[in-house]
Formats: structure tokens, sequence, C-alpha cells
């Protein structure tokens, strides 16, 4: 099996025991893999420890029991393999902002969500991390001509994202074909609000409100590459550059343009594409591969 093989198998190999003791040992034996090294490629490929998958996806699975009505909360919390039930309420509220007994009524207003997906993506290995696979590139300068709007990542950002995107093509001919770009810019400090331009490298005219050409200066930036949906995988973007500026010691710039992504296929947002985060070009390391 390849990593994301691997990974997606334990998934389903966790969920399947939460009822009984795992911890990294148990789980990296069952795929006859060191424990030092599956804990490391779990994190990297879902942004979280073991243990706190683990206890998220116990937590998830007591929803469905607290909801039946047919269990006390101390019966779940033994069954679901917490060490006590007051360590069961105070992880379910830290996870949930509510106490278990809450959901305990015809409506409930919390619902278990699914095994998630692995997103994939290449990964390597630093000096015994590993990270999201990067090469530190050049953007070169482009000509952009399309829409510019606000997004709340806060928010449901992919929606307006994509209302977006069908606007502009409404607006070009139907052979205008290649790649297209999300650049975003302008976030100011712990907000989650961002200027966006969504446009394509082509030279248009549209005579409407918020359509305009934005020449993108040269950047040096970490390149990511994704495939999947783009706009579904915001959180394990953040962690991925969160870990490789700490293992590969990189340093984010100064820039207004905070991300670019660049799609494929201007008419297939669900495309292969290419992350490009600007960092600041170090006099060493900058040669890192």
């Amino acid at each position: 099996m390849d990593h994301y093989e691997i990974v997606e198998s334990s998934l389903t190999h966790i969920e399947s025991r939460l009822d009984q003791p795992l911890s990294v040992e148990s789980v990296a034996n069952a795929f006859n893999m060191s424990k030092f090294y599956f804990h490391r490629l779990f994190s990297a490929m879902m942004g979280c420890s073991l243990n706190q998958y683990i206890l998220s996806r116990r937590l998830n699975a007591s929803l469905s029991l607290i909801q039946e009505g047919r269990m006390p909360l101390t019966d779940i919390a033994y069954r679901l393999n917490f060490g006590t039930p007051s360590s069961f309420t105070r992880a379910f509220n830290r996870q949930y902002g509510v106490a278990p007994s809450s959901l305990r009524g015809p409506n409930p207003s919390i619902l278990p969500s699914p095994i998630p997906s692995v997103v994939r993506r290449p990964i390597k290995n630093i000096n015994g991390d590993v990270v999201a696979d990067f090469t530190l590139t050049e953007f070169e300068s482009i000509r952009l001509s399309g829409i510019v709007f606000e997004v709340d990542l806060a928010e449901d950002y992919e929606t307006t994202i994509r209302s977006h995107s069908r606007m502009l093509l409404q607006e070009v001919d139907s052979s205008v074909q290649g790649p297209c770009y999300v650049v975003y810019s302008n976030c100011q400090p712990d907000s989650t609000r961002f200027r966006v331009l969504f446009g394509i490298p082509q030279e248009i005219r549209i005579e409407k409100p918020f359509y305009f050409t934005v020449d993108v200066p040269q950047l040096f930036c970490a390149k990511f590459n994704y495939s999947g949906d783009l706009l579904a995988i915001g959180d394990v973007l953040k962690t991925d550059y969160a870990r490789f500026l700490k293992i590969s010691r990189q340093e984010t710039d100064d820039s207004h343009i905070e991300l670019i992504q660049c799609f494929d296929d201007v008419r297939r947002l669900e495309s292969s594409y290419h992350i490009f985060a600007p960092i600041r070009r170090l006099p060493i390391d900058s040669d890192e591969e």
C-alpha cells in the first residue's frame, strides 16, 4: 500500500475499534510500520496527532449514543474507553462547546460526521520529519483579468469563490480554456477576511463593477501541489504550511499577497492545482528543495 492507502486504511481500522484500547503502537503494528514513522506520517497527512484523532472520533461516535437515549452517559464514557465520566464530559465540552447532556432532545444540534477524507498531495522526509512536498521557486509576474470580491474563511467561502468563478466565465467566450488564478491579499491581523481576485491570464475588458486587470508581481514562494477539490482543504493547507515553516526554517514574506492558487483548468475547480505562498528569500537554505 502507498502512504495514502495506509492512512486511509488506518482511519477505517480506528473507526471499527473505538470501543477498544488504541495507541500509536497498536495501529502502527496493524500495518507493519514503525510507530515513530507512522506517527510522523499520520500527523503530516491528517494535520493532527493520532491520539487527537482517536479522541475526536470517539467523541463523534458518542453523539449517536447520546441522542439515542438508551444508555446513561457514564456507560457511554466507559464504552468508548474514556478513563472516567468526567474526562469524557470535559473532552466533549472542549470539542463541541456544550455538555453531553444538552443533546438529549428531539432535535439534536450536532450531528455525527463521516470518516474524513485524506487530502492527496506529495510528501517528503526532511531529517526524519514528514512534510507536504514543496519547492522553493519564483512566481513570475503575470497580468490577470477577472473579478474582485471578498471572502471570509470563517464562513462559506467555497460557495463564494465558485459563484464568482461562474460570473467571470459568463462574461468570456466559451472557447476560453487554460489555467486560472485565485489571489488572496490584504488579510488584516487576527482577521479571516481576504480580498480575492479570480482571474485568467488573458486580456479581457468587462465594463462592469468589480472587474479589473491586475498585475501580480514576481514573488519568491513555496510551491505546494495538491489534487482534488482545493476549496475543501483549508485546514489541511494551514497545517501543511505551518509544518513547512517550522521544518524548513523559512519565514513568511511581508507581501500584501497572502496566497495564490493556480488551477490547471478554469472550468474545473476540482482539477489539479498548485499553491504559491510568498516567503522571505533567505541567503542560506533558499535552495532547499
